[in-house]
């Protein structure tokens, strides 16, 4: 490689991370987003912790937060452990792995196809684009930049095995999936990715009688697939795993709520939106709620296009592979979250697209010189489409990225740009009561109920906000309300126990405290309020149970140490005689 090539490459990855960094530096001042942030980071004593030998245990058996990814635990607990629960330090923690994964993206597609100007811009845009803010500014979505990492490096390292297929490479290439998969487990289809890599650009089906006919393609296919079966039995694993994880938080929904062919309708339309959303980024959503109704032109239509672009992709696979790599890319890396498996009430989100719009990245970087290669001074033309496009995205990244500075605003924006929106008119009345708004909030909560008065989640934030205001009784009666829309409704077991906790109701207290337990025994707060009822009601023995148990969850519960030790120590008095 001559010096002046290497130099280039120095020289754009470079400007690449500044542009990153640059584009993204508001991020480092804005505070913790509320929604999933508490479970993730700031309410977690495993993450407060730090860095303990319990603590990494608890990262590889958790299912907390509905999810197995031992791997993003981690960088959550390393980040605590050496900045403390600072958000400045977990936002740049993610826009340092976004950065890194924009440059390898780079280094990637520049190993694979020796082209410098496409292989940069298909990272610009990767690192540039407003559909990605979510995954950056969000510090709960670690997993999406930790996995996208992991994601082309393995990929990077695949490409140096089939250059030199050796068993170190492999066992390297193995591992860099593994860390993918610990990650997120959405990168179940990235031994996939390595087959369409395999078609092009590696091209190791033409050097092996592709061109001689269909027998020869799939003999090929199966000597290729064969050599990939470790990667498909670690994709295997980590989907029942995560399918359990989400099965026993009981947030998959149910087929009878929502039915299969309505899934079906609903991801036909999401992928036509995300292709939509992709090449015009306007009214980006933090939730964009499941459509009540949809309409049979809407799934018509969405169901001709994604046709009409696969057999154009197939027609012309041979002279232009690139197409159907890219949309196979599109397609089948954002099969696992399109919506067939439900998790959530979320019709599509733009976190989900932050690795499948590569492909689409990569379809329109590499067809636009070969359908334009006729036109005078084309090269001229689409340096300038080229460089005006990344100043946009990036104009637009900044723009998206001003929604995040605060929950609020990010909710705000929300219920701006979509409709009947009644999930995040509930979560945004929650926000306002925890700031002390409590007359908006309970405006917000009516709103949801108005436009879903079957949904048990506005329910039990309704009673958060009456017990803010000091009205008991109208706490209790919404908790109950929520409990019977939807009878493992976690959090409304336990905010019933607070509530009875306050107005003297021992009894009820603890009911409330043990239904919780029941549908997730892994939170720490109901056993230690447990634990202090038992001990009001002077039943020792069951209080210094509870605290033990509050300490087998979280060893470093100082409150239940602190219960346990003064419980044994009065359990000690009686048993001497004092009174």
């Amino acid at each position: 490689m001559k010096r002046s090539r290497i130099w280039n490459i120095v020289f754009l990855g470079i400007v690449l991370i500044f542009a990153t960094v640059a584009v993204y530096a508001p991020v480092a001042t804005y505070p913790f987003f509320t929604f999933d942030t508490v479970d993730f980071v700031t309410d977690n004593p495993h993450i407060e912790n730090g860095i303990t030998a319990h603590n990494v245990m608890w990262a590889f058996t958790s299912v907390d937060a509905y999810n197995w990814h031992p791997l993003t635990w981690l960088s959550h607990i390393v980040i605590a452990d050496f900045f403390g629960m600072s958000p400045r330090a977990h936002h740049l923690a993610n826009l340092a792995i976004h950065s890194a994964s924009g440059l390898l993206l780079f280094i990637l597609l520049l190993r694979l196809t020796v082209a410098l100007w496409r292989s940069i811009f298909v990272a610009a845009l990767f690192a540039l684009h407003p559909l990605h803010v979510e995954s950056v500014a969000w510090v709960a979505e670690r997993k999406d930049v930790l996995s996208a990492f992991f994601c082309f490096l393995t990929l990077f390292l695949y490409a140096g095995y089939v250059a030199k297929p050796i068993t170190v490479r492999y066992l390297l290439t193995f591992l860099s999936f593994v860390f993918g998969l610990m990650s997120k487990s959405m990168l179940v289809t990235l031994p996939i990715l390595m087959l369409l890599l395999d078609f092009w650009p590696l091209n190791r089906f033409q050097n092996s009688g592709y061109d001689k006919g269909l027998s020869q393609l799939i003999k090929r296919l199966i000597t290729l697939t064969k050599e990939k079966i470790p990667f498909f039995v670690c994709s295997l694993f980590a989907g029942l795993v995560t399918l359990y994880a989400q099965n026993s938080g009981r947030v998959m929904i149910d087929l009878r709520e929502l039915p299969f062919q309505l899934r079906i309708e609903n991801a036909l339309i999401a992928y036509v939106k995300y292709i939509g959303k992709t090449f015009w980024p306007q009214d980006l959503a933090f939730f964009y709620p499941f459509p009540s109704v949809i309409e049979w032109w809407q799934i018509i239509s969405s169901l001709f296009i994604l046709l009409l672009i696969s057999i154009v992709a197939i027609r012309i696979k041979n002279r232009s592979p690139y197409f159907v790599v890219g949309w196979l890319w599109f397609l089948i890396t954002l099969l696992p979250v399109i919506g067939l498996i439900q998790v959530g009430g979320q019709a599509m989100a733009d976190r989900y697209s932050y690795i499948p719009i590569t492909g689409l990245f990569i379809v329109v970087v590499w067809g636009f010189p070969e359908f334009t290669s006729g036109i005078r001074y084309w090269r001229t033309i689409l340096a300038l489409l080229a460089i005006t496009v990344i100043f946009v995205s990036a104009a637009l990244t900044r723009q998206q990225l001003s929604y995040w500075q605060d929950s609020i605003s990010v909710f705000r924006r929300t219920l701006q740009v979509t409709k009947n929106n009644y999930e995040i008119h509930s979560i945004l009345g929650t926000v306002l009561a925890d700031k002390g708004d409590l007359d908006t909030a309970l405006a917000e909560h009516f709103e949801a109920l108005r436009i879903n008065p079957g949904y048990s989640g506005v329910h039990n934030n309704l009673g958060l906000t009456f017990a803010a205001r000091g009205d008991y009784e109208a706490a209790i009666r919404q908790y109950f309300e929520a409990l019977k829309l939807n009878s493992e409704n976690f959090d409304a077991h336990y905010n019933l126990g607070l509530v009875f906790q306050k107005t003297g109701n021992l009894d009820a207290e603890i009911f409330q405290y043990q239904e919780a337990l029941r549908i997730n025994p892994n939170f720490t707060r109901p056993y230690n309020n447990l634990g202090i009822a038992f001990a009001k009601k002077g039943e020792l023995d069951k209080a210094i149970d509870q605290f033990q148990r509050a300490l087998k969850v979280n060893p470093g519960n100082t409150k239940a140490q602190n219960n346990l030790e003064h419980s044994f120590a009065i359990r000690k008095m009686k048993s001497e005689g004092w009174k």
